[in-house]
């Protein structure tokens, strides 16, 4: 698995808020009903998103959750970002604490090329990029395992 648990779910809730119209929040229980989320999980990740800057909360009647703005103007690295799980620099694949180019570990050519390659689809890489997918509706969790 390249992103953790909570990297996937976080794309995964953020992805299908860009589905929905601007101005509709939808509920916790709806979003992870329609994602497959767990519903305790999906709160923790929704509390980071929002801390982060990339969600709005409405409480009461007609709250829910919702971007706090266009799908265009948050990558996919703001949402890695959000949940510590963006490749970091430097961070040594083999165990050793640290390598680089002068002083690699077996694997460094390796893991530094496939970390560029995730820095650069997640940099350049919006919502906006898969906001034009219409949701047929609520796909139970058991349609979602392995996505």
């Amino acid at each position: 698995m390249l992103l953790s648990q909570t990297a996937e779910y976080a794309l995964r809730a953020m992805a299908w808020l860009a589905t929905l119209p601007e101005a509709k929040p939808i509920r916790a229980a709806d979003l992870s009903r329609s994602t497959g989320i767990p519903a305790h999980y999906l709160s923790k990740v929704l509390r980071r998103l929002v801390l982060a800057d990339l969600l709005k909360s409405q409480k009461g009647q007609g709250g829910g959750f919702s971007l706090s703005r266009p799908p265009r103007e948050i990558a996919f690295i703001d949402i890695l970002a959000a949940m510590d799980a963006y490749p970091t620099q430097g961070r040594c694949a083999f165990g050793w604490g640290s390598c680089d180019a002068t002083d690699p570990c077996p694997l460094h050519d390796a893991w530094s090329h496939l970390n560029d390659r995730i820095r650069d689809w997640a940099s350049n890489t919006s919502l906006a990029q898969i906001a034009t997918f219409t949701p047929a509706g609520p796909r139970s969790s058991e349609n979602l395992k392995g996505r």
